[in-house]
């Protein structure tokens, strides 16, 4: 029986998972800044954005969601100590999430960069060769 599904790509991908430390509390607490930035590093890495929506929560913090071609990516915000968890998903090869990570803490002055990458689903059957 023939599949209704025609397939568009592999079933893996890299989800970085990051904690940016010692930036601005102002930038961290500006939502527009927060989206449009967030946005312009995800395009920059290869990545295709579909939405971006963001709440600003009182008295301070925002939490930022970008809706990818190839997944998503997240950033929460806490102005009091100058920190940022950032979460960015991408399937397949086009993206770079560890390099969208990278240019979201360049763009925001980041002092300090905790990163660490996952790779998930399964490896391409000719990876490696």
């Amino acid at each position: 029986m023939p599949s209704e599904f025609v397939p568009v790509g592999v079933f893996s991908g890299k989800h970085v998972l990051a904690e940016l430390d010692g930036i601005d509390p102002h930038l961290l607490d500006d939502e527009q800044f927060l989206r449009s930035t967030l946005a312009s590093t995800l395009t920059e890495a290869g990545a295709t954005v579909c939405d971006v929506i963001a709440h600003r929560f009182e008295p301070q913090g925002v939490t930022v969601l970008a809706m990818l071609s190839e997944s998503h990516a997240s950033v929460h915000t806490y102005p009091e100590i100058g920190a940022m968890f950032v979460d960015v998903f991408t399937c397949g090869d086009r993206a770079d999430p560890q390099e969208a990570v990278r240019l979201l803490a360049d763009a925001l002055g980041t002092r300090s960069m905790n990163m660490s990458t996952l790779q998930r689903g399964r490896l391409p059957v000719n990876a490696g060769k």
